[in-house]
């Protein structure tokens, strides 16, 4: 079973996040977009979750699945590697940086606030960067 799961650590937004400020993401047309599922769960519930419950509950919703499939689903999704979060528009688009609890549970900061900046500078998580958007220039 694969896990996009981190513990003790600050996901910063990519050096290629084409925002200085957090920005929420739109909707497209009448349809959520990832961003926007990934948004509203862990905005609306800071430390509730972990990644692998953010990631999957998005794309059951995105894919319609049934309350009594979720966890064949589940265990089928995760039964091969799943992108994290560094990979998410949230941290690569969107300016919001994600902490992980002892527990594994997540919040989102925008890029501009003040507990991102505090974050940013906790010697005592494990840092990664999103993934850039773009190659390398």
């Amino acid at each position: 079973m694969h896990t996009t799961n981190y513990t003790d650590t600050f996901i910063e937004i990519a050096e290629d996040c084409p925002v200085q400020f957090a920005e929420i993401p739109p909707q497209k047309g009448d349809e959520k977009t990832i961003a926007t599922l990934q948004f509203e769960m862990i905005y609306s519930n800071p430390y509730k979750f972990t990644s692998d419950d953010i990631v999957f509950q998005a794309f059951a919703i995105k894919n319609k699945i049934a309350l009594f499939e979720l966890r064949t689903k589940r265990e089928a999704f995760f039964s091969k590697g799943q992108p994290c979060l560094r990979s998410s528009p949230l941290t690569k688009r969107y300016g919001w940086g994600v902490h992980y609890n002892n527990e594994g549970k997540i919040a989102i900061f925008a890029a501009e606030s003040d507990e991102y900046k505090r974050l940013v500078k906790d010697s005592s998580l494990k840092h990664l960067k999103a993934m850039r958007s773009k190659k390398n220039p």
